[in-house]
């Protein structure tokens, strides 16, 4: 399946995706998958999408309608923020990053929906925390070889893959010498 384009020239954007290339150091990132919700000449911001943690949103939320809702690590940056991505186009305040994908918004008609039994938990992923670059370091980690940049990311991929792999199915997609990536192993000594 074909979750996005991809041409060497893809630059990073808000609503594109980042895909950390296999030998990725930074133990923040490594193996991960990121869409971004803003980029301009200030820096960038987005979340990690494959990276679930083991608390749980009633768990740091009180009045919660609905139990056992998965929280994810959204990146290394302020991890005691709360974030959501989600497909509901009508949610307050919302803000599209692009391809039917939105960020934030009133929380509480979220809840709303819960209470109602209208909530539809696959089109919802929530975070703690964010990953942020400053002015040009994106850009920089980009020309080094730490990301890969694709663009007009089907929600599919955010939404309905399982996180455990989403990385491998992401490069996969790609085609070409990025489905070899995708085989690598974590650790190239226990090949």
């Amino acid at each position: 399946m074909d979750f996005f384009n991809y041409d060497n020239k893809t630059t990073p954007g808000k609503g594109k995706i980042l895909i950390a290339e296999p030998f990725l150091a930074d133990p923040n990132f490594e193996r991960s998958i990121i869409l971004l919700c803003e980029h301009n000449e200030e820096g960038s911001f987005g979340f990690v999408l494959n990276k679930p943690i083991e608390i749980k949103m009633d768990d740091i939320l009180d009045d919660l309608p609905i139990a056992n809702i998965p929280l994810h690590l959204g990146g290394p940056v302020q991890q005691n923020t709360f974030h959501f991505l989600h497909k509901n186009e009508s949610v307050t305040g919302a803000k599209k990053t692009g391809n039917g994908i939105y960020w934030g918004g009133e929380f509480d008609e979220i809840k709303e929906l819960m209470q109602v039994g209208l909530y539809k938990e696959n089109d919802y992923k929530y975070f703690l925390g964010y990953s942020g670059w400053g002015e040009n370091q994106l850009e920089e980690e980009i020309n080094s070889g730490s990301w890969i940049v694709a663009d007009k990311v089907d929600p599919v991929l955010i939404f309905h893959t399982s996180t455990e792999d989403l990385w491998k199915i992401a490069l996969k997609s790609l085609g070409g010498r990025f489905s070899v990536y995708s085989n690598y192993p974590v650790d190239p000594s226990l090949n």
